[in-house]
């Protein structure tokens, strides 16, 4: 106990004292993680939606699908990727291994289920409460969806949110196709989990707390915006 709270100070040290090293993990993981939500929200979002509005024979098929992959393992995903990105895979040719793309696109298959299953949720009581009336009016499939977003925006901050938080968070997939290099693709994730191993709690630690202290800012500014949304409506 007294080496982790002597840990826990130099951890403090080190994030006062704005390491460089430090400084650069902690932006490569914000950027890639805002990255990959970003393109599911957009990619899932309407996705969705769109399963919403639709009345097939295998649909119901395609829900319980959805939300099966909520449980997707990340290192299958990262090893899926790797497969793709490897000099012998179909997108080798584009260099991506191994650099922030790869990880990004690891990230944006990983949340990607999890934008299209929670806004399916978020939509579909709007959709049972206003299909009659897109119908009336002749909306079509794309108004009928972009309705449905918007009446749902409010949902769908805390959607992008679990995107961002389940991106933020990994470790396997962006290790295998990240390779976790140091100044290049090494996330605060990996770093936790390579320092705690090397023994280095102090390092773990700091990034810990920044970690954590991001994500509290994050969806707390988020959840700001959302009650100003909803103050104006």
């Amino acid at each position: 106990m007294e080496d982790i709270g002597q840990a826990f100070v130099i951890a403090l040290e080190l994030i006062a004292a704005g390491d460089p090293e430090l400084l650069a993990t902690v932006l490569l993981s914000l950027g890639v993680s805002l990255c990959a939500a970003a393109a599911a929200f957009l990619l899932g979002a309407p996705a969705g939606a769109f399963l919403v509005t639709q009345r097939f024979r295998v649909q119901p098929v395609l829900v319980v699908f959805l939300n099966a992959l909520l449980g997707l393992p990340s290192v299958v995903v990262g090893l899926v990727v790797y497969l793709l990105l490897s000099r012998s895979g179909p997108l080798g040719a584009l260099g991506l291994l191994f650099t922030p793309r790869a990880m990004v696109l690891a990230q944006t298959i990983l949340t990607l289920p999890i934008v299209a299953a929670l806004t399916y949720r978020a939509t579909e009581n709007y959709w049972a409460m206003y299909r009659d009336t897109f119908l009336i009016f002749g909306a079509g499939r794309l108004r009928a969806i972009a309705t449905l977003l918007a009446a749902a925006r409010g949902a769908l901050v805390t959607v992008f949110l679990a995107a961002f938080g389940r991106a933020i968070a990994e470790v396997g997939a962006i290790m295998i196709v990240g390779g976790n290099i140091r100044g290049f693709t090494r996330t605060m994730t990996t770093t936790i989990a390579l320092e705690t191993s090397r023994g280095d709690l102090a390092l773990a630690l700091g990034l810990g707390l920044i970690l954590v202290s991001l994500t509290l800012l994050i969806s707390g500014a988020a959840f700001l915006l959302n009650q100003r949304m909803s103050d104006e409506r």
